[in-house]
């Protein structure tokens, strides 16, 4: 008995070096198998694991040639399938001895099913055959069943092995093809992964940045032209595990200059210690460009608006005077002044309109035949009513063809122009 103790040490010993060396699957499961086999006189031996579908399908078999191992897996392919949970080893599905015997060429009386099982997962399971002897007694099978928990063991591993490899790469795909700037950092605040948008954004290679530090990579600049990823930036302390949201410039090689929106998130251990910094950065260059344009527009609206209701509201309080007394010409002259700057200010009112409609898309144009040069002589006409200054000309080819166009759109359109060119004109 002891004889026996000592070989299945050394039979397990081998198997643990085999596990830790990294030895392949396919090897690892042939050792054990072989091992097993060898360790109970076994002549035939069959280790298969469950698939997908349940099917049981050999990954080693001992004791026989590769020709008759190969018509033992196809006949075990009408074995039942195996349920993914199974506490109980005696639910193995049961091999014929005859059908193994036939295939071995070796009459076969005695067979042991071994469950490959971590916690209640049905993994697959290890057969053991042999011509002679008793039938496979306790001892035996609790040997056997040592092995039978290694090979679980392995499969195990590698198929978390394999489920960590493969939520890698996906997630490695995910942060490498993301629109956004993404950046690892380690806890000493330098590069550890950077993907291709954010190297867009700095003008660094990624393979060039691992190892950098954060503020000479990304150096997003405040108003006053401070690093915000300095050490004693925005990075210095972080607020424990709450992201940290920044905005700042970074100028590229080249001499360009982008707004990024910077976002700072901190991944702790078990243990609380600091493991990395998850870098998310968005190009908000647009939307920056955008507030400013906006912020000029209602400036410039706000005084294109002013002037007229300022003109109306003079106008209008000077005629109202209980103490003046006006002739009607002055009346009527103030009261033209008063007309003409409210329809300049619903003018500009229907600018606006027209500016809300075409953001909305809700901007709708009215096409029809239109004759440009009627068009224009009738604005030019109404413009020469305005100024004596400025002498307007007309030059149009004799036979030019009706358009089809937005008649409204195309009068405002000239109305603007010359209007500017009235008001640029010396």
């Amino acid at each position: 008995m002891q004889s026996l103790q000592l070989r299945q040490r050394d039979y397990l010993l081998r198997i643990s070096r085999a596990m830790t060396s990294r030895q392949d699957l396919p090897s690892l499961l042939r050792l054990i198998l072989n091992s097993a086999a060898e360790m109970v006189g076994g002549e035939v031996g069959l280790l298969v694991l469950r698939q997908g579908d349940g099917r049981l399908v050999p990954q080693a078999i001992f004791g026989l040639s590769t020709a008759k191992a190969a018509n033992l897996a196809t006949q075990l392919m009408e074995l039942p399938a195996l349920a993914a949970r199974a506490d109980d080893p005696r639910s193995l599905p049961e091999l014929s001895l005859a059908l193994v015997s036939a295939a071995a060429g070796v009459p076969l009386r005695q067979v042991v099913q071994l469950p490959l099982r971590i916690e209640d997962e049905a993994l697959g399971a290890i057969y053991v055959f042999r011509s002679g002897g008793l039938a496979f007694g306790a001892n035996e099978r609790q040997m056997l069943q040592s092995f039978a928990d290694q090979a679980a063991i392995a499969v195990r591993n590698l198929r978390l092995y394999e489920q960590a490899t493969a939520e890698k790469q996906r997630l490695n795909a995910i942060i490498e093809n993301s629109a956004n700037g993404v950046m690892i950092l380690t806890p000493d605040r330098r590069v550890e992964v950077m993907n291709r948008a954010l190297a867009g954004m700095t003008g660094w290679a990624a393979h060039e940045a691992q190892g950098e530090p954060c503020w000479k990579v990304l150096a997003l600049e405040n108003t006053q032209g401070y690093n915000l990823c300095a050490v004693d930036g925005v990075l210095g302390d972080l607020p424990g595990d709450n992201s940290l949201y920044v905005e700042g410039d970074v100028v590229r090689p080249g001499g360009s200059r982008l707004t990024l929106g910077v976002t700072f998130t901190p991944l702790f251990d078990g243990e609380n210690r600091l493991r990395n910094i998850i870098v998310n950065v968005v190009d908000i260059t647009r939307f920056r460009e955008a507030e400013q344009m906006k912020s000029t527009f209602v400036s410039v609206i706000s005084h294109e608006l002013k002037t007229p209701v300022s003109l109306i509201k003079g106008y209008a309080s000077t005629l109202r005077r209980p103490d003046a007394s006006w002739k009607p010409e002055t009346v009527r002259d103030g009261l033209g002044v008063i007309e003409e700057e409210a329809d300049r200010l619903n003018g500009l009112i229907d600018n606006l309109l027209d500016a809300s409609r075409i953001q909305a898309g809700g901007f709708r144009l009215d096409f029809n035949e239109v004759n440009i040069e009627r068009l224009a002589r009738r604005a030019v006409d109404g413009f020469r009513l305005q100024s004596d200054v400025h002498q307007f000309t007309l030059d149009f080819p004799a036979e030019l063809p009706a358009v089809l166009a937005d008649e409204a759109r195309i009068r405002q359109v000239i109305d603007n122009l010359l209007s500017n060119a009235i008001k640029y004109s010396p």
